[in-house]
């Protein structure tokens, strides 16, 4: 696939890795392999803005968009130093499978900034936001891109995306990124989705290997809305959080820890860091702790083939994009005892939630908190007993099983409406 030669490292040759042994499985002719997996669109933009010093710094911006055979877009900007084109077509590409197995009318986007958000004043963050908004205009829309909330933005970069694209259009047009406050035509529960869908599979995995969820253990890594979220809600359910991280810190007691002191000093602080000295733990080895449930909730690429053999969980959640290597696949699909809920699947509750964000603001019509959170779990457990179904009847693991579902909803689409001109 020379077409991806712009597309490198570790992220993305992940991805192309993953497609392939599903195209293999699902015997799709190497010739139109390029025509499904490599991305429609891919943009660098720099975005420079006044320091408060009254200095110019310039920032480096991308967006990719996979495909739109089934519709527009969709896909979160990320603010983080290491972006860039490689991972966010990884994450434009996974998007479109985690649409497609959820039966979203969406192909997958990703977009971001390489930059420390914390080395910005809340001036200089709002002036990035507003111009890589600015610089995205011509490509993103209701209809051809929805943006949504990443890694080191939240729902007032949103806000900042959505005004500075309706001073453009002259009206207000919320539908065009999703994530945003309730009270600029967010939708109520957007921000607690994923999380509260990570605990909702964990609860269904638990179910299907005849765990016991109360009483359990559960570590997880990243503690940030994901995690956070992930962990109340787990904790509501009896589970016993006993294992938490970020990148400034880790902790761990097999006694358990106080999820809700800690969720009240990461809002007051923005990190873990300070919250303790007693359990304070090397979070290089935190992941190799025994526990019920595994939930790496922060970055790419941390499960990886010297860890997976040494995991002492049975449910890996993958709250996560990306979290385990292909290397490190082979290894879990040789271990019956560690149940996968893939990324795909696992973190999905944003996206879907998303989805029914965008719809509330086509039609301006919106729905409470118990109509979404119902939908929710209804979309996900639609996509788990999938997951489960095609897993059991042609002996795949859990991840492959999610991708070919994924990948054949992209693959018939784009078969039906063939090529132009």
């Amino acid at each position: 696939m020379n077409a991806s030669s712009i597309y490198s490292g570790p992220v993305f040759e992940m991805a192309r890795q993953q497609f392939e042994a599903v195209a293999d499985h699902l015997d799709i002719p190497t010739h139109e392999r390029a025509r499904i997996v490599i991305p429609k669109r891919a943009l660098a933009v720099s975005c420079p803005i006044h320091r408060d010093d009254g200095s110019v710094a310039v920032f480096q911006g991308y967006r990719v968009q996979h495909h739109l055979t089934l519709g527009p877009t969709k896909g979160g900007t990320r603010f983080a130093p290491n972006v860039d084109v490689g991972e966010v077509a990884a994450l434009a590409v996974w998007m479109s499978w985690k649409c497609a197995l959820a039966g979203l009318p969406y192909g997958g986007a990703k977009g971001g900034i390489a930059v420390d958000p914390r080395s910005l004043s809340r001036r200089e963050l709002e002036a990035l936001s507003r111009r890589y908004m600015q610089e995205m205009i011509p490509f993103v829309g209701p209809h051809t891109d929805v943006m949504a909330p990443d890694m080191g933005t939240n729902e007032q970069v949103m806000a900042w995306f959505m005004d500075t694209y309706s001073m453009y259009q002259g009206q207000t047009v919320s539908e065009v990124v999703t994530g945003k406050p309730v009270e600029s035509g967010g939708t109520i529960g957007r921000r607690e989705a994923t999380g509260r869908g990570v605990a909702y599979l964990v609860g269904r995995a638990a179910d299907t290997i005849n765990l016991q969820l109360n009483g359990s253990t559960a570590i997880i890594q990243g503690f940030g809305n994901v995690g956070s979220v992930a962990a109340t809600t787990l904790q509501a359910a009896g589970v016993n959080i006993i294992g938490v991280s970020d990148h400034s810190a880790a902790y761990f007691d097999r006694r358990g820890l106080d999820v809700a002191a800690l969720a009240e000093h990461v809002r007051k602080t923005g990190a873990l860091a300070g919250y303790s000295r007693e359990a304070l733990f090397d979070a290089s080895d935190l992941l190799l702790q025994e526990c019920t449930i595994l939930i790496p909730a922060a970055v790419e690429r941390v499960v990886t083939e010297k860890n997976a053999s040494l995991l002492k969980c049975r449910i890996l959640a993958e709250g996560a994009n990306g979290p385990t290597t292909p290397q490190a696949d082979a290894i879990l699909r040789d271990r019956p005892d560690v149940f996968v809920i893939p990324d795909v699947l696992c973190n999905a509750g944003g996206v879907i939630v998303s989805y029914f964000e965008w719809v509330q603001g086509l039609q301006q019509l919106f729905w409470n908190e118990t109509e979404v959170n119902d939908r929710l779990n209804r979309t996900l457990e639609r996509s788990f007993q999938a997951v489960c179904k095609r897993a059991t009847q042609q002996r795949l693991s859990t991840r492959d099983a999610a991708l070919s579902l994924g990948v054949e909803v992209v693959l018939k689409a784009k078969r039906m409406r063939g090529l132009f001109p």
